[in-house]
């Protein structure tokens, strides 16, 4: 296949592979799209984003508009490159009908779910809290609706059970690169056609909040496991114990008939080296790696080298 003249908007992490990969296959990535840097860190220094540290790296001309929507000498300029394909990979900026229509063969999203499940912000995490067996990535034409293009190529993956929102965002990440190149060839050569999405069977994947942190130990012990593999590293889910939060890093359900299950949700039940165990509303979940405010992650062991948690509750 001749390589394609690429435009690509993305802005970080998850987009970073996609980029690398194109250019390793020797598409010419005439433009990077990517955020206008931010402040960041303690500091509040400038920082530019994962995408950009690339493009630079590889000698690629980077632009950085606020808007696309609002900005039309950024349109013109867009469409004056002459891109044969627009790839859009987490850029986070919304693209009007007439950045999607500039290139010869319009714009392609590499998303990360099996849409039309999850599509939206996060479908990563929402895919790890609602117990999915599987996820996936998909190479879809960008239309005006949100992720709601039709799907040239899919690629399935399961969900481990012990996978966090990080070690799936990283497989996905990759998975996706791979995906883009093997489905690039058949778009450019119109052979590939792209699958419709079924709107009835749609979800949506709500960006996360750290409202959603907080843990209700109410719920079942398997549905707060899952919680706190998904927002792992972000937000990370959280409790409190006499006034003091605590963020839980990694914690497992254990089964519904343990001894303790009588106590109140929140309640210590037991407390060992191999963990911190709660009552819930159903089972009870064993806490094993947390960080009390102001310290840095620990296991429990080394948590209840400083304190005791005997009849504690958490809130």
């Amino acid at each position: 296949m001749k390589p394609l003249r690429l435009l690509f908007a993305g802005t970080p992490d998850f987009a970073v592979p996609c980029l690398a990969a194109l250019l390793d296959a020797g598409h010419e990535v005439i433009g990077v799209y990517t955020q206008p840097d931010r402040p960041a860190g303690r500091g509040r220094k400038l920082q530019m984003s994962p995408v950009k540290a690339l493009a630079l790296d590889r000698g690629i001309l980077v632009y950085q508009p606020e808007s696309l929507k609002r900005d039309p000498e950024a349109v013109e300029q867009l469409r004056a490159l002459g891109a044969d394909l627009m790839v859009v990979v987490a850029y986070g900026l919304l693209l009007p009908t007439s950045v999607l229509e500039a290139p010869r063969l319009g714009c392609v999203n590499v998303h990360a779910s099996l849409l039309p499940r999850w599509r939206g912000a996060a479908p990563i995490q929402r895919a790890i809290l609602a117990g999915d067996a599987e996820t996936g990535v998909c190479i879809m034409r960008m239309e005006a609706g949100l992720d709601t293009g039709p799907v040239y190529h899919r690629v399935a993956t399961p969900i481990d059970p012990r996978e966090t929102g990080g070690t799936l965002h990283d497989r996905l990440s990759e998975l996706g690169a791979r995906a883009l190149v093997e489905a690039l060839p058949g778009i450019a050569e119109g052979s590939r056609a792209p699958e419709a999405q079924d709107d009835a069977l749609a979800t949506y994947a709500h960006k996360l909040s750290k409202d959603e942190a907080t843990i209700d130990w109410n719920a079942p012990a398997d549905a707060i496991e899952r919680q706190v593999r998904a927002f792992d590293p972000w937000p990370v889910a959280q409790t409190s114990l006499e006034g003091a939060t605590l963020r839980i890093w990694s914690a497992e359900a254990e089964s519904e008939d343990a001894a303790g299950d009588s106590a109140a949700p929140g309640t210590v039940v037991g407390a060992d080296r191999t963990g911190i165990r709660v009552a819930t509303g159903a089972g009870r979940l064993c806490v094993t790696r947390l960080q009390p405010a102001g310290k840095k992650p620990m296991s429990a062991a080394d948590y209840l080298n400083a304190r005791h948690l005997d009849g504690a509750r958490f809130d």
